[in-house]
């Protein structure tokens, strides 16, 4: 029997990309103005991002734990083997929660064999983890052989990316807010990644050309190999400057695959409107 490849919607993949992938779905949740919206399934991300436009400050809370145990209990009762491809648990409590439900589940099915992967990715870092394990799922490869390769993207996968309003970050407590004045003024740019699962900022870059600049310099001086692999970007409502990014690392490093997906509502709710973000491996599967 094929594996099951589970998935949250921080992995901002597309709705088709599930219905085409036989992927399970798990939405995160946003909150607008006292309305709970399931991210991906209810929720466009443009509505998202026009509420911030409009001064709302979105909130957003993790994956059901009936979901989880609703998932979980059918996948026990249809003895279906298992990997979910979990965001960070540094950034959401989506992991911890579904590593409760499944112990929960397990006491009725001891037998179940679902195995919960804290990939410390988010966004189109993790979605290409789990592209990638859909293709293998797809292929009747062995659970173990998916998990190798899930686990070592999870291990070498880099995410860059900037925002356009150092304001929204301040909002979110991830830059102060004389920081996020004084960039304004400056017209100055973050360049941030995730290091084990966390967010940091890196550099300031001044300039909006610079630091799309700065990025594909950063992926030249961070990437392995990168005419072969396929490399994320993805984007808050800024499809032109994603496009633009695209050509810029087509130039420069002719990819196998560029891939383009907007940011999705769970993410954009703490990211604002404007990011921009690309994601490729620092070492690749031999």
């Amino acid at each position: 029997m094929q594996v099951k490849i589970l998935a949250d919607s921080a992995c901002d993949l597309p709705k088709s990309f599930y219905e085409e992938n036989n992927v399970t779905l798990l939405p995160l949740k946003v909150l607008i103005n006292g309305e709970e919206y399931e991210d991906v399934k209810s929720i466009d991300p443009k509505a998202v991002y026009n509420s911030i436009r409009n001064g709302s400050v979105p909130k957003t809370s993790q994956v059901s734990p009936l979901l989880f145990e609703e998932v979980f209990t059918k996948m026990a009762e249809n003895n279906e083997d298992g990997i979910y491809i979990a965001f960070s648990s540094e950034l959401s409590g989506t992991y911890s929660t579904a590593v409760m439900i499944l112990d929960q589940v397990k006491e009725k099915y001891p037998n179940f064999n679902l195995t919960i992967v804290d990939t410390k990715c988010a966004s189109l870092g993790q979605g290409i983890i789990v592209m990638e394990a859909a293709k293998l799922a797809a292929q009747n490869a062995a659970k173990d052989e998916i998990l190798r390769d899930v686990q070592f993207r999870a291990n070498h996968m880099e995410h860059l990316f900037t925002v356009e309003d150092l304001d929204y970050l301040a909002k979110g407590g991830r830059v102060s807010k004389a920081s996020a004045f004084l960039g304004g003024l400056l017209n100055i740019k973050p360049v941030l990644n995730v290091e084990d699962g966390k967010l940091v900022p890196i550099e300031k870059i001044r300039g909006k050309k610079k630091v799309l600049r700065r990025l594909i310099e950063l992926a030249y001086e961070r990437g392995e190999n990168l005419s072969n692999q396929i490399i994320g970007i993805s984007h808050a409502d800024n499809e032109e400057t994603a496009l633009e990014v695209k050509a810029m690392l087509e130039e420069e490093f002719q990819p196998r695959e560029v891939y383009i997906s907007s940011i999705g509502s769970a993410i954009g709710a703490h990211t604002g409107a404007g990011t921009i973000s690309i994601f490729f491996l620092n070492k690749i599967p031999s």
